[in-house]
C-alpha cells in the first residue's frame, strides 16, 4: 500500500510539471504568432507607403524632396522594429527550447525517484518470512538436528542481517557446535557474538557457554576465570547466578 501511494504521488507531480510546460509552452506559441502578425503588417505599410510615393513622383507638383526624407525616415523606424521583433522572436524561441530540456529534466528525474523507491521497498524485509526463518532454524535444534540448524541460523544471518534476532541466531549457533561437542567452533562462534553484539542479551548466556566449552575441554583454571568474568560483567543475570553456582562447586 505504501508504494502504491507513492506512485500515485508521483504520477501527479510529473502531470502536474507537464501541465505547467505546457502552458508556458502555448504562452511562448501565441508571443511568437502576435510578433509574426506585427512583422507582417509592418512589412505591408512599407509596401503601402512605397507605393503611395510612386504614385506622387508622377505629380510634379509634389514636394519630391520632402516625402524621400519622410520615406527614408519611416523605413529606418521599420528596419529598427523589425530588428527588435526579430530579436524577441529568437528569444522567444530559445525560451521555448529551454522549456521543453527543463520539463524533460524534471520528468527523468521524478522517473529515476520512483525508481529508487521502488527498489527500496523491494529491499525491504518480510517481518512474517523473516520470523518463519528463525523458528524453522531454531526447530531443528530443538528436534536435535543440530548441523541443519547452523546451516540454516547462519542462512538468516546473510538473509536478514539487520534483523534484530542476529545476536540470538549467532547464540544457538555456538549452542548447537557446543550440543556436537566441537568445542573449538562453539567458542569461536559464542566469541563472535561478543564482539559484535556485546550488549546483546545473549551476551552473558554466550560467554557462559564459552566457560562450559572450556570445562569440557579440560581447561578447568580458565573455564573457572570465564565464569568469573560473568558475574563481573554481566551481575544480576541468570548466567551470573549460574557461574557463581558453579563456582561454588553446585551445578
Amino acid at each position: 500500500m505504501r508504494l502504491r501511494a507513492l506512485f500515485l504521488l508521483l504520477f501527479f507531480l510529473v502531470c502536474g510539471v507537464a501541465r505547467a510546460g505546457m502552458f508556458d509552452d502555448e504562452e511562448a506559441r501565441k508571443a511568437i504568432a502576435n510578433l509574426r502578425v506585427q512583422v507582417e503588417n509592418n512589412q505591408k505599410a512599407a509596401e503601402e507607403r512605397v507605393a503611395k510615393i510612386e504614385s506622387l513622383l508622377q505629380d510634379r507638383s509634389f514636394d519630391l524632396t520632402k516625402q524621400i526624407d519622410d520615406l527614408k525616415q519611416e523605413l529606418a523606424r521599420l528596419r529598427g522594429q523589425i530588428e527588435v521583433q526579430t530579436h524577441q522572436l529568437e528569444t522567444l524561441d530559445r525560451r521555448q527550447k529551454d522549456l521543453y530540456v527543463d520539463l524533460d529534466a524534471r520528468l527523468r528525474k521524478l522517473e529515476a525517484s520512483a525508481q529508487a523507491a521502488e527498489k527500496q521497498a523491494a529491499a525491504l524485509p518480510d517481518p512474517a518470512a523473516e520470523t518463519k526463518a528463525y523458528e524453522a532454524a531454531l526447530n531443528q535444534f530443538k528436534v536435535g538436528n543440530y548441523q541443519a540448524s547452523i546451516a540454516a541460523f547462519q542462512g538468516f544471518l546473510t538473509t536478514y542481517p539487520q534483523s534484530a534476532q542476529v545476536a540470538s541466531a549467532q547464540y544457538w549457533i555456538g549452542n548447537a557446535y557446543y550440543a556436537l561437542r566441537d568445542y573449538k567452533m562453539a567458542i569461536a562462534a559464542q566469541q563472535k557474538l561478543l564482539t559484535a553484539w556485546p550488549d546483546s542479551a545473549k551476551a552473558p548466556d554466550a560467554l557462559l557457554n564459552i566457560a562450559s566449552c572450556q570445562a569440557e575441554m579440560g581447561e578447568t583454571r580458565t573455564a573457572r576465570e570465564t565464569l568469573q568474568s560473568v558475574v563481573k560483567k554481566y551481575p544480576g543475570t541468570a548466567a551470573a547466578d549460574q557461574a557463581k553456582q558453579r563456582l561454588s562447586g553446585k551445578r
